[in-house]
């Protein structure tokens, strides 16, 4: 069978740049695992590939939903398998490029069946985040679960308190107590990008800079026209959080920007700490200069050539 390739790493360590080199040497069709690309309008601050390069290099799964209709991890997987079956009935490679751990894991394992909601255990979680914060709270995650807080951002209200639920009605952390149900379907290889966190810390403030010389906050402008409700998860991502902040006049530009800059450093860094507990078949530093073409060489050993024949 078609083995599916997972091209996994933090944001900014230059996935959408690794995808489209590979997509120039091998049959491959890009499936996107990202938990925001999914939303349309949501675009310079996503760093979501734009329409002339989804032209040349189509992505699937990004401008699926509208910021105000729900998606999940079960939704993703159900989408993802039917993406991977369709590429391979036309024997291509399925090639799933992303940042959002949970997405990958749910692809690979199934969906987790998990303890059903304590109302008792949900209003005191409430009752402490309103007293001291959510921040507060993602920080208790983080010691007693820092694999599943890491994939967590300090304000994901619901994540958060999900998590803790689970964790005061199991006495164990949400990463043990998890089953997942389902198959992946054939082989899978994983790629994941790995680099000094100096380096990446410059590409992230480069790529801000880039987003606001590209027209974010004209993007922000025009989401605030739209009235979404200010819970929605896609206005609490990492970047437009922050802005908003600045467009309700809470903090000075400066400061959204340092604030913006900082949660996205420590977004990274949460990213970094989930993939580093999965079994990757080949660790790729993007820092090097020869990287690309290590990881284009190691793919061609790992997919025969028989395979390679038929996609051609």
């Amino acid at each position: 069978m078609i083995p599916v390739l997972f091209l996994m790493g933090p944001t900014a360590s230059g996935k959408t740049e690794l995808a489209m080199r590979i997509a120039d040497h091998f049959p491959v069709d890009i499936i996107s695992v990202d938990s925001l690309l999914v939303y349309r309008h949501f675009d310079i601050g996503s760093a979501k590939p734009d329409a002339a390069l989804r032209r040349q290099y189509p992505h699937a799964l990004v401008d699926i939903r509208e910021p105000d209709e729900p998606y999940s991890a079960g939704l993703f997987r159900e989408d993802a398998l039917g993406c991977i079956a369709e590429t391979r009935s036309r024997r291509r490679i399925p090639l799933l490029v992303g940042g959002t751990g949970l997405y990958f894991r749910a692809l690979e394992r199934g969906i987790d069946m998990l303890p059903p909601a304590n109302p008792r255990m949900r209003a005191q979680l409430l009752a402490e985040a309103a007293l001291w914060g959510w921040p507060a709270l993602h920080q208790r995650l983080a010691e007693r679960d820092p694999q599943i807080a890491a994939g967590i951002q300090p304000n994901d209200q619901q994540r958060i308190q999900r998590a803790l639920e689970i964790i005061l009605h199991t006495g164990e952390p949400l990463s043990v107590s998890r089953h997942w149900q389902g198959a992946f379907p054939g082989p899978l290889l994983k790629i994941v990008l790995r680099s000094p966190r100096s380096w990446l810390h410059g590409r992230i403030q480069q790529r801000l800079d880039a987003m606001l010389a590209a027209g974010f906050l004209d993007e922000m402008a025009a989401l605030r026209q739209r009235h979404y409700p200010p819970d929605l998860p896609a206005l609490r991502a990492v970047g437009y959080r922050q802005y908003f902040a600045w467009l309700e006049g809470e903090c000075t530009a400066a400061e959204a920007y340092a604030a913006a800059l900082a949660a996205t450093r420590q977004l990274a860094k949460r990213q970094d700490t989930w993939f580093k507990g999965e079994n990757a078949h080949i660790l790729l530093d993007p820092s090097e200069d020869q990287s690309t073409q290590h990881l284009l060489d190691w793919i061609r050993r790992q997919i025969s050539h028989d395979t390679l024949a038929s996609s051609g």
